[in-house]
C-alpha cells in the first residue's frame, strides 16, 4: 500500500459513550454512517458500532449503503436519509430498511405494490432548511393518503436544522423546533401518534437537549470532530464537559528523496521555487486520493514528528514536500497527512471549507484499518 487510513476503535467508542451521557436513558442513539462513514470506512465503523452494543439505529444516505450493512450482518434498524429511485424500493422494503417519505407521488407509486414486509417510513418535516420535507396542510394530506395503504407503517417523524452549528445564536433553530412541535401537535389532534421523533444532529445533541425527543442522530461528533468552532464555543459557554477524540489518521510513505538548488521550480505550472538549497520528499499521494489540490503550497504533513511544507502544486498521484529541516528523513519513512497534530480543521481553514469535506472526500478505495 502506498497510502492507508488508521481508525482508532477506542476513540470511536469514547465519543459514542460521551454523547450518550448527554441523553436520557430512554433516548435512542442513531449512528450516522452515510458517505462511507464520513470517510472513515463504512464496514469498519459498522463493525465497531455493532460490536459495542451502544448503537440502536443506523443512518445512511443510500440503498447501497443500507444493503452493505445488511450483508455485513447488521440486523439493527436502518434509516435511509437520502433519495431512493422508486424502482429500487423493493430491495429496501424486503430487507426491512426504513426510508424517508416526503411526497404524495411516493404513496401513489406504493398503492398497488405487494410486499412481505411492512413499508416503514419516516416523514421529513420541512421547518426551514428548504430541502426535503413537507409540513402543515401538505403533511395532513400525506398522512391521510398514507393511511389508505394498510401496509405502510409511519414509524418516525423528524426534521433537520439549517443553522444550529454555524452560529452561537440559536434563534433560527428554535423557530424550526417550534414549527416541528406544532406539526406534531397538529397530528396528535387527529389522534395520530408517531412513535419515533428525532431532530438532533451532533451540535443539537451536545448543546440543545430540548431537541432530543426519543432519538438523536450522531454524525460528525461520533468521529471525534466538532461540527464547528461555534458549536464548541457554545459547549464551553454552557459548561458542558465533553471531550471529542478524532479517530482517523491518514498516512503514506516517502517514495523518493532528492536535493534541489536554490531557485529550482517545483511541480506543475512552476508556481513555486525553493528559496535555498533544499532536500525534498516525493509522496505517492495526490488529489485522486482525496488530498485537496487547494492545499498546494500551503498544506503540511508530519514526518518524524516534524512538519514538512507542501511545495508547488499537488498532482493527481503525487506531491512534493520540503524536508530540509526534517531530521533523519529516509525513503519509506511514514508521512502523516492527517491526524492528531495536523487536523481536518486546520486543513479546512487553509482552503476555506469545513472538516466534513476534508474527511468525506478521502478516496473510499484507500484501505482502512482498525488500530
Amino acid at each position: 500500500m502506498k497510502t492507508w487510513i488508521e481508525i482508532s476503535e477506542n476513540n470511536i467508542l469514547h465519543n459514542i459513550q460521551s454523547l450518550k451521557k448527554l441523553l436520557k436513558p430512554s433516548t435512542s442513539f442513531m449512528a450516522v454512517l452515510k458517505s462511507n462513514a464520513y470517510g472513515h470506512g463504512l464496514e469498519i465503523i459498522n463493525a465497531i458500532c455493532v460490536k459495542s452494543g451502544l448503537v440502536d439505529w443506523y443512518g445512511v444516505d443510500s440503498k447501497e449503503e443500507a444493503l452493505i450493512l445488511r450483508k455485513l450482518g447488521n440486523t439493527s434498524p436502518i434509516l435511509i436519509l437520502g433519495y431512493i429511485p422508486y424502482e429500487e424500493l423493493d430491495q429496501v422494503i424486503e430487507n426491512n430498511i426504513s426510508f424517508v417519505a416526503y411526497n404524495l407521488e411516493l404513496l401513489t407509486y406504493l398503492e398497488n405494490k405487494k410486499y412481505n414486509k411492512k413499508i416503514k417510513i419516516h416523514i421529513k418535516i420541512e421547518t426551514g432548511t428548504s430541502r426535503q420535507g413537507i409540513a402543515d396542510q401538505e403533511l395532513i394530506d400525506f398522512i391521510k393518503k398514507a393511511q389508505e395503504n394498510q401496509n405502510i407503517e409511519i414509524e418516525g417523524i423528524y426534521t433537520h436544522y439549517a443553522n444550529i452549528e454555524d452560529t452561537t445564536d440559536s434563534t433560527y433553530a428554535m423557530e424550526q423546533l417550534k414549527k416541528f412541535n406544532q406539526n406534531i401537535q397538529l397530528l396528535e389532534k387527529m389522534n395520530i401518534n408517531i412513535p419515533i421523533k428525532h431532530s438532533a444532529c451532533s451540535a443539537a445533541i451536545i448543546n440543545y437537549p430540548e431537541t432530543h425527543f426519543n432519538m438523536v442522530r450522531a454524525g460528525i461528533s461520533m468521529y471525534g470532530m466538532w461540527s464547528s468552532v461555534e458549536t464548541k464555543a457554545v459547549t464551553q459557554t454552557n459548561n458542558i464537559n465533553l471531550e471529542l477524540k478524532p479517530a482517523l489518521t491518514w498516512k503514506t510513505y516517502i517514495a523518493q528523496i532528492k536535493t534541489l538548488k536554490a531557485n529550482t521550480p517545483v511541480s506543475y505550472g512552476l508556481t513555486e521555487a525553493v528559496k535555498r538549497y533544499s532536500k525534498v520528499a516525493i509522496l505517492p499521494i495526490g488529489y485522486w486520493d482525496g488530498y485537496d489540490r487547494g492545499l498546494s503550497s500551503v498544506g503540511e504533513v508530519l514526518i518524524n514528528n516534524k512538519r514538512a511544507k507542501i511545495l508547488g502544486r499537488i498532482c493527481m498521484n503525487m506531491m512534493i514536500v520540503d524536508i530540509t529541516d526534517t531530521p533523519n528523513a529516509k525513503i519509506n519513512n511514514e508521512a502523516i497527512l492527517l491526524g492528531d497534530q495536523i487536523t481536518a480543521e486546520e486543513m479546512a481553514r487553509k482552503i476555506g471549507t469545513i472538516n466534513y469535506e476534508i474527511v468525506t472526500r478521502i478516496n473510499p478505495m484507500i484501505k482502512r484499518f482498525i488500530k
